[in-house]
This record gives structure tokens, C-alpha cells and sequence, in this order.
């Protein structure tokens, strides 16, 4: 048999490897199914729809408030120093972080008193991303509230616009801005959805009147302000109810009618005056157990103004026998029907503020006056 001559293999492949390609053209422009896959379309950008018509007023209204308000919001990180317990060198370790804003334009930033509790070191932002070291003024657990100040330009400041708490509605619309999850200036909103709520504060008190709102408040929204349609501020962002710790349409404010009352006292001094009668006053639990009515007297101490006008506590005879003393059923005409309503009563009076009391001893009724004291 004759051998295949070199130039005769090489005109062989060349045949074979164009029969290939023209194969495999045909297979990608014939419109088989099982070739679909390898086959891509041409494709370009589709039409932009225009719009209808303008934004509605409700929306446009909410990008203005948004736009005028966001500036006065700042972002709070929290850090704590510790000491390497081989080596003894110290270092710091995020503690937290959460929102606060602008009270005025001396560089107070109003927050939840959470966000910045052991804090080592404090370090604020604003919108602009200009960050400022912040140091601690003042703070009131039973509250939660918390003021820190920068060291920045009034130019660098946008104070916020201050509402009132006491004539909001159920269903009001409300915004809330703040730094959720780390992410700076972020809107939600939603309306009122309760008033006259309340929670207890770090410090175990009870905060009355709160406002609850189902506009979305998660971790870092904490210490932001929530604001009306108008873009005033009529809360401080405090807690959430939520298994998870995210929002679940449950979220709570601190009335800015009592941030108002509070912020003053701690840029001035540190501290909030507590105005105090000089009771101890029996758990409402015990009470409704024993089915007695108001604020019962549990022990008065000495040297205070309840002391001074009379008041009396529960006391035992020697044959173990319990009396109960005075019941506060009223303050200044209010009705008091537990130790809460006193509480909240008092929360609204200074130190040295005059008060008349109403009291029930022994089926008796009776009323006395006197000057609070400060705790």
C-alpha cells in the first residue's frame, strides 16, 4: 500500500478542521432548542418612562423635612479603654454606638444615656463626616438621657427645632433619623401609634408618658430624634420590644417635653435636681393586696418635709398588730391612685416648689401643705 505523502496529510486536516467550523456555524445559527443556551441575544437599555406628574405633597413634604433635619443628627460610637492583663499594655474596644443631635450651638449633643454608659472615649459625627471627640456633661439614668459637647465651628452645627409632647395625637405621621446598624442618616417613618406608654430606664425608674411609634427604630437608632410632619423634635429614640432586638413595629420615645426639662439642668450643673417629699413609699402590689387605695406611706424619714408636715408610715404594736398610716390620694387636686401617679406628679415640680397634698388616715381625709425637698 502507498504511503500518504506529508502534503496530502496536511490538505487532509486542513479540510477536516473547516468542516468542523462549518459545523458548528451551522449548529449556533440554526435555532435549536438544545443550543439556546450557548446563543446570546443583543440586547440595550430599555426605555426610561417618564413620570406622570410630580412627587405628591406628602412625599415632598417628607424630603424637605429630611433634608432641613438630617444635618442635626449625629452618630455616637462609644469606646472603652482596657489593659492586656500579661503585658499591661492598653488598648481600646468598641463598647457601642447609637444617634444623638444638635441641642445648640455650642457643641451639646443630646443621646440615650445606653449609649454612652463606661465610656472611656466618646467620638462624634456628623453629616458632613467631620468627627469630633466629644466629652461627657452630663447624665440622668432615670431618664436615659445623656448630653456629650464638641469642640466644632457654630458653621459645622445645625441645632434641631424643639416641639412640644403635650398636645401630640394617636396616628400623627412621625420620622425618625438616625444611624441603625451603623448606617449613617437613615429615614423611617410611620405614625404614633400609643401615648402616655411606659418603660423602665437604666436605672429601673419608670419613664411616664411615653410616646410608641411603629416607624422602624433598631440597634444605633438610639438616642435620634423623632420628629413630626412640621420637622420639631418631640422624642428622643429610647428602646424597641423585639425577641430578635430589631424593630418589630414596637418602638418608644422619651417625651421631648421632659428631654426639654431635663437637658438645661444637665449642661448647667451635671445633673438633674430631684425634687423628693421624704416618703418610702409600699409596692403598688402589696397595696392592691391589702385593697388600699393611693400612695401608701410605707416610712417617713426624719428631718424632711414629709417629717415636718405630720405625715405617718405603717407601724406595729407590741402585739405585732399592723396599722397602716397615711395614704397620698391626691397632689395639688390630681387624683393619685398609685405610687406612679405620685411618681409622675413630682416629676414635673422643682425643689422648694410648694404642694398641697391630700391624705387618707384611718377613713379620714385630710390635706396638707409643704415644701419639696431635694434629693
Amino acid at each position: 500500500m502507498d504511503s500518504i505523502s506529508p502534503k496530502t496529510l496536511r490538505l487532509v486536516l486542513i479540510l477536516v478542521v473547516l468542516a468542523f467550523f462549518v459545523t458548528l456555524l451551522n449548529l449556533l445559527t440554526i435555532p435549536n432548542p438544545l443550543m439556546r443556551p450557548f446563543m446570546r441575544p443583543s440586547a440595550t437599555p430599555l426605555p426610561v418612562v417618564p413620570a406622570p406628574g410630580e412627587l405628591g405633597a406628602d412625599e415632598r413634604a417628607t424630603i424637605e423635612v429630611f433634608k432641613r433635619v438630617s444635618p442635626s443628627v449625629a452618630y455616637i460610637t462609644n469606646t472603652a479603654i482596657r489593659r492586656d492583663r500579661f503585658f499591661f499594655n492598653t488598648f481600646e474596644i468598641p463598647q457601642g454606638s447609637g444617634s444623638g443631635f444638635v441641642w445648640d450651638d455650642k457643641g451639646h449633643i443630646v443621646t440615650n444615656f445606653h449609649v454612652v454608659q463606661n465610656a472611656d472615649t466618646i467620638l462624634v459625627s456628623l453629616q458632613d463626616q467631620s468627627a469630633f471627640p466629644a466629652s461627657l456633661v452630663g447624665v440622668d439614668p432615670d431618664y436615659d438621657l445623656a448630653v456629650v459637647r464638641i469642640q466644632a465651628m457654630p458653621s459645622h452645627l445645625t441645632p434641631v427645632m424643639i416641639g412640644s409632647s403635650k398636645d401630640l395625637q394617636v396616628g400623627q405621621k412621625v420620622l425618625a433619623i438616625g444611624n441603625p446598624f451603623g448606617l449613617d442618616s437613615t429615614l423611617t417613618t410611620g405614625v404614633i401609634s400609643a401615648l402616655g406608654r411606659s418603660i423602665k430606664s437604666m436605672s429601673d425608674k419608670t419613664i411616664h408618658d411615653v410616646i410608641q411609634t411603629d416607624a422602624a427604630i433598631n440597634p444605633g437608632n438610639s438616642g435620634g430624634p423623632l420628629i413630626d410632619s412640621f420637622g420639631r423634635v418631640i422624642g428622643v429614640n429610647t428602646a424597641i420590644v423585639s425577641p430578635s432586638g430589631s424593630s418589630a413595629g414596637i418602638g418608644f420615645a422619651v417625651p421631648i417635653d421632659a428631654v426639654n426639662r431635663v437637658v438645661p439642668h444637665l449642661i448647667s450643673t451635671g445633673k438633674v435636681p430631684k425634687p423628693m417629699i421624704g416618703v418610702v413609699l409600699l409596692r403598688d402590689s402589696l397595696a392592691r393586696k391589702w385593697k388600699l387605695e393611693g400612695a401608701i406611706v410605707q416610712s417617713v424619714s426624719p428631718n424632711t418635709p414629709a417629717a415636718d408636715a405630720g405625715l405617718t408610715g405603717i407601724q406595729e404594736s407590741e402585739t405585732g398588730d399592723i396599722y397602716v398610716g397615711d395614704a397620698i390620694i391626691g397632689l395639688n387636686g390630681e387624683k393619685i391612685q398609685t405610687s406612679d401617679d405620685l411618681l409622675r406628679l413630682l416629676e414635673s415640680k422643682s425643689p422648694g416648689e410648694e404642694i398641697e397634698l391630700s391624705l387618707k388616715r384611718g377613713g379620714e381625709e385630710r390635706t396638707v401643705k409643704l415644701k419639696l425637698g431635694l434629693q
